[in-house]
């Protein structure tokens, strides 16, 4: 399949504009030369920068794996963890940790929410193999949600066979992916870390990083984006949401993950408990090319049971399921609202203030220019934080150049959020009272070097 990307023409630069990018880059390069956080996240394998286009892909010995086989590297959470683990964090003592790094909601109960379920009925016939599109029951079920909640009182409504159960959300994306043809495929920045890791390990399409705002003008054939978004907590909605669905209509596939669908945080209180969806601008559920990825994980806070399913036009439930055949074989709105309006009121008083509050989601996404260096990198502020016991999430590991932000995640019990800014208290109050010699250095390399544990 040929296909053409179609460009506008860029305006050029001031030679002040280029400056300022030169000088910008320079700034982050003899960073990263003398951070002791950037040289263990660049040791850790797979994290090397990749050659520019065109190059050679050299070998590094520390890399490889076995023949043919390359290392794909760790995605945000999971390099986080390491290093967690490697100051003494384990799944034994988590209590007395503050874990606001991980993408999960609390799982308990929760005030006025239904009860969590506690067993589930399981009979013979359902050991066996079940169809690769999932249980029939089941897909009816998921089809119902959405024209229940989305498309009351339209003519085109989703049946089952609109409808793919997949084990979770990344391998809902690896079976969409399977599917992309030879074309050039558009992820946001910055995005959930695994749009990229997926889309690359499929060699056809070409992964073209794009903000959302050029969309419109850059004529990609496939669009994959987190709405609400991750890390952000950032939401498109309404006209904007609308016209992105349009797009579907004029060559070009829009694929949403909608898994923060519920998790919204309205103005007024008559829209509390509203939830979001592309579903409610498709016109024709079998022509126009949406395709949603959702699932039981966040909105429903059942991450542990990887019940999910991928949404979109009979056709494409075909490709899916043959693609599974070789790949894989409800939130308290008030709540979590309350939540994030607790953690950004003590970040407040911290005098560190969100740019962006979040809309959805339940992530925050912090700025740290105004520390003093080198707390105002993402990388550096994370390693201080693991002395204290607490977890965050540096921005430069969702795929973007966002090197002075951390997300932080409110989906924790309120608990372990309010241990985690007590922690991020203590390190900001000791940067500003001149402790920042103390900072950036003498970082845990493992476990095993400061205790003789292997691990």
């Amino acid at each position: 399949m040929h296909v053409r990307l179609h460009l506008p023409h860029p305006h050029l630069p001031s030679s002040k504009s280029i400056s300022n990018q030169v000088h910008g880059v320079m700034k982050i390069f003899h960073h990263e030369k003398e951070s002791e956080a950037h040289q263990i996240f660049r040791q850790q394998v797979g994290h090397q920068p990749k050659p520019a286009l065109g190059l050679p892909q050299t070998i590094n010995p520390d890399e490889e794996t076995v023949p043919g086989i390359e290392h794909p590297g760790s995605t945000g959470v999971i390099y986080c963890s390491d290093r967690a683990i490697a100051n003494g964090f384990n799944y034994a003592n988590s209590h007395e940790w503050a874990n606001l790094g991980q993408g999960a909601p609390e799982v308990g109960p929760i005030p006025d929410a239904p009860p969590r379920p506690q067993n589930i009925p399981v009979p013979v016939d359902s050991l066996e193999y079940a169809p690769t599109t999932g249980v029939k029951a089941l897909r009816e079920a998921v089809a119902n949600l959405y024209n229940d909640n989305y498309r009351k009182g339209k003519a085109s409504q989703y049946t089952y066979e609109n409808v793919c159960i997949v084990p979770g959300g990344r391998a809902g994306l690896s079976r969409v992916a399977a599917v992309i043809g030879d074309v050039y495929c558009s992820y946001q920045v910055p995005d959930y870390t695994a749009y990229d890791q997926v889309l690359s390990a499929f060699k056809r399409l070409v992964p073209v990083p794009t903000a959302c705002k050029d969309i419109l003008t850059q004529g990609l054939a496939v669009v994959i984006a987190s709405n609400p978004r991750n890390p952000t907590g950032q939401v498109i909605a309404g006209k904007e949401l609308k016209e992105l669905v349009s797009l579907s209509r004029e060559n070009t596939t829009i694929v949403l993950d909608e898994f923060y669908s519920w998790y919204i945080y309205p103005d007024s209180e008559k829209d509390i408990g509203k939830s979001i969806s592309s579903a409610e601008y498709v016109e024709d559920v079998n022509s126009d090319s949406v395709v949603i990825i959702d699932g039981l994980t966040k909105n429903w806070r059942l991450p542990g049971w990887r019940v999910c399913w991928v949404v979109g036009p009979k056709n494409l439930i075909t490709a899916l399921s043959q693609s599974g055949s070789f790949l894989d074989g409800g939130a308290n709105h008030p709540h979590f609202k309350a939540k994030r309006d607790h953690v950004l009121k003590r970040l407040h008083a911290l005098h560190l203030d969100v740019d962006v509050p979040p809309q959805a989601t339940f992530y925050i996404w912090l700025n740290l220019e105004k520390l003093p260096p080198p707390l105002n990198n993402g990388l550096t502020f994370f390693e201080e934080l693991l002395k204290e016991k607490t977890i965050v999430i540096p921005g430069t590991l969702f795929n973007s150049p966002c090197h002075h932000y951390v997300r932080l995640s409110f989906g924790p019990p309120i608990e372990d959020l309010d241990k985690g800014i007590d922690a991020i208290g203590r390190v900001v109050a000791a940067a500003r009272q001149g402790g920042t010699k103390k900072m950036g250095h003498n970082y845990k390399k493992s476990l095993e070097s400061s205790s003789g544990i292997n691990v």
